[in-house]
């Protein structure tokens, strides 16, 4: 399976609100599954007799923004990409960034922009509050689950 395929699979898994999907093609498994603590698990088996182990979507990320600290301290909140795709900062490359660090954000303001399968996906806070760390740059891959942004509750 190549990346396209398999992030067609994602997309029918949230586009149907399903808890987990599992799809078996010459000779290679993906299996995806929802937890219970609303992270996702994705395993992918290129080889039937090769063992792997599940890998959390945070943990799965590719290596981490020079600016992402190992621990976010608890009383912030993250927004989160609900998708994989390649996160955005602004909406075109010569346009400002839709959030700076030290802006307050409101519920439903557009932060990024997730790129998946050719679709611009505008990604909107949650939260109401100050954005205390950018946790991605720019045109960098991103995972389900993988916290794109700090942001302190106001």
């Amino acid at each position: 399976m190549n990346l396209k395929e398999i992030k067609e699979i994602i997309k029918l898994m949230n586009e149907n609100d399903l808890g987990e999907i599992e799809v078996e093609r010459e000779g290679s498994k993906l299996k995806v599954k929802r937890s219970s603590s609303g992270s996702d698990e994705t395993v992918y088996h290129p080889m039937p007799q090769r063992s792997i182990e599940p890998v959390s979507a945070l943990q799965s990320s590719s290596a981490p923004a020079a600016s992402t600290p190992s621990v976010i301290d608890a009383h912030l909140k993250q927004i989160t990409s609900p998708m994989i795709g390649t996160f955005y900062r602004a909406p075109s490359p010569e346009a400002p960034p839709f959030v700076e660090v030290g802006q307050i954000v409101e519920v439903g303001q557009v932060v990024c922009i997730v790129e998946a399968m050719k679709l611009m996906n505008e990604i909107k806070s949650e939260v109401r509050g100050k954005v205390t760390q950018s946790l991605v740059n720019n045109a960098e891959p991103v995972e389900f689950g993988q916290p794109l942004f700090a942001v302190e509750p106001v």
